[in-house]
């Protein structure tokens, strides 16, 4: 029988995610073939581990502990054939080094995502990841660097060498064409491209209403979808689902062909579009992704330049003037979840007379004592819980039973390893890029140190100023509320996925004893993940695919009520 302290020794090993390095361990070099790239580049190299032959490894990296493994290095003027090694010492996840390997057959692929340089409008030189079409995906990104999957024998504890070649480039990605309801729109922006110091970009895909052509008298409304990278407008669909698809099934929702769910959604909305009763409008998801991030946060920032002022008055009244929008803030709305739903609140707290509504759901943080769960003025630790005695970790994930996906201290392990100063493309990082002041290095500052967790107070000082909106409201409610009366509405389930719903609890004990009252409304899903939109009539799974036709009719209303005299109430409702 084993003895009670050999027991406890083991139990304790297994939960390491680390093991001592040996004398000897294998490991990889990768290298760019010639033909791959006949200049010296750089960028970030990625190398994958997986046990999972089905798809490649670079399409199995996520943050959760059920990810491939990965481990990263920066490349400065990289030249073909000049190795690059991983080995021993190497941060990684979700195993933090090479030694922990255990020994076995893996398939293994590298990717190079590639680096610019901008020299920016204060001077100074980053390196970055050009947005090239994918959204900030370094999995897909155009021009970006792979391996071929290749099947090897791994051991950590003997010596020798693996041998992996960047052959293949990752091909451009074409917009979509226009159609009856679609159209792409591609505006440059004059104050972006200062920041940046090259000709920046903000793209629009835009749902224009049933028989838009036909009508040139009419002037619409608009609402602004905020969110991550649309490759195209989603959520529209002219033609009943696909009768030869293959089912995709959803975990998370426990459904086994939810990609048709997701389809006949999406034609579903299509009826509504065009049916009698529908007002003509214009919706628009926009494309402004970034070299920090699949998109801007609609505001301005330190590090990404004024992406708020780009989008409200620029991109938006060229648009407008291409589109026959009406361009008056009683005719403009903004709406979506997550990250799109901080966007929204935002864009309307911070722009108050240009917008008339904005709905946000699941929002990210909007009160920065509960970001995810860290209270960043008070905590000293972004991923411990300390006491004299023991420490317990900071978990910012679970599921509708309080399972938990991950530790805060591996989600940001796994930017760590995606990319040096903020430049991962992960959640962590581009709050920094956003909230941060700019560093003397011309990189976000972090809010804490990516490896201990130690909060920066300076740093969350500014965030708080410049970036927390409950505390910009309380602070300015004598002049904004009376601006932003009928405007705030915010929807989120009680348990989010990225405990997303704290920050509200605190934002709505504010609203509720505003003076003058804030006019709008606050509601929670029971049970609710991430993201859903307000109905509590329908499942978590079905309502995050109706945010139009959950917000249109309240747009609608809101327009009745406050349009000014002698609004166009009349030529878009034909």
């Amino acid at each position: 029988m084993m003895t009670t302290k050999r027991l406890l020794a083991g139990l304790f090993a297994g939960l390491m995610l680390t093991t001592a390095a040996p004398a000897f361990c294998e490991t990889v070099t990768v290298t760019i073939a010639p033909a791959a790239a006949p200049a010296a580049l750089d960028g970030r190299v990625i190398l994958i581990f997986s046990k999972d032959g089905v798809s490649e490894p670079r399409f199995q990296v996520q943050r959760g502990y059920d990810s491939a493994q990965i481990f990263g290095k920066d490349a400065d003027s990289l030249e073909a054939g000049q190795p690059v090694r991983f080995g021993p010492g190497i941060t990684g996840y979700p195993l933090d080094d090479m030694a922990a390997i255990p020994a076995g057959r893996y398939t293994v692929q590298a990717v190079l995502h590639k680096y610019d340089s901008y020299r920016l409008s204060n001077g100074k030189t980053v390196k970055l990841p050009a947005a090239r079409g994918a959204g900030q995906n370094w999995r897909r990104e155009p021009g970006n660097l792979f391996s071929k999957p290749v099947t090897v024998d791994f051991a950590p504890d003997r010596a020798g060498d693996i041998a992996i070649s960047l052959t293949e480039v990752m091909p451009p990605i074409t917009p979509p064409a226009d159609t009856e309801f679609t159209r792409y729109f591609k505006f440059r922006s004059p104050s972006l491209s200062k920041f940046w110091g090259r000709d920046v970009f903000i793209n629009g895909h835009v749902l224009v209403p049933k028989d838009f052509d036909k009508h040139p008298e009419a002037r619409y409304p608009i609402a602004i979808n905020h969110g991550h990278f649309p490759e195209e407008f989603s959520g529209f669909r002219t033609t009943p689902p696909d009768p030869n698809l293959v089912c995709k099934p959803n975990p998370r929702f426990n459904e086994p062909c939810y990609n048709r769910i997701e389809q006949q959604e999406a034609h579903d909305f299509y009826k509504k579009w065009i049916s009698a009763d529908f007002p003509r409008m214009l919706i628009v998801e926009i494309d402004h992704s970034n070299p920090y991030f699949d998109d801007s946060y609609a505001v301005n920032s330190a590090n990404l330049g004024p992406y708020g002022d780009a989008i409200t008055h620029e991109f938006l009244p060229a648009l407008e003037k291409q589109f026959r929008g009406i361009g008056a803030g009683w005719a403009r709305f903004t709406y979506g979840g997550s990250t799109g739903g901080w966007e929204a609140l935002a864009v309307q707290i911070k722009y108050p007379d240009e917008y008339n509504g904005a709905f946000g759901s699941c929002p990210d943080t909007v009160d920065f004592r509960q970001t995810k769960v860290v209270n960043i003025y008070d905590d000293a630790n972004a991923f411990w819980r300390i006491g004299t005695f023991g420490r317990t970790p900071v978990t910012v994930n679970q599921n509708y039973l309080g399972h938990v996906g991950w530790t805060n201290e591996m989600e940001n392990r796994y930017e760590r390893v995606l990319g040096s100063h903020s430049r991962s493309g992960g959640q962590w990082d581009i709050w920094d890029a956003v909230y941060s002041p700019m560093g003397a290095d011309g990189y976000p500052m972090p809010i804490w140190d990516k490896t201990s967790g130690v909060i920066d107070k300076k740093v969350a000082a500014h965030w708080r100023d410049n970036y927390d909106l409950r505390f910009i409201l309380a602070r300015d409610w004598p002049t904004l509320g009376p601006k932003l009366a009928g405007k705030l509405h915010i929807y989120v389930g009680d348990m989010d996925n990225f405990h997303l719903n704290n920050a509200v609890y605190l934002m709505e004990d504010f609203l509720k004893t505003a003076k003058p009252a804030y006019g709008g409304e606050v509601r929670y899903g029971d049970r609710a993940e991430h993201c859903w939109n307000g109905d509590p009539s329908l499942p978590n799974a079905i309502t995050r695919l109706r945010y139009n036709s959950m917000y249109v009719p309240k747009m609608l209303a809101r327009m009745q009520a406050t349009a000014p005299a002698g609004a166009d109430l009349t030529s878009w409702r034909y």
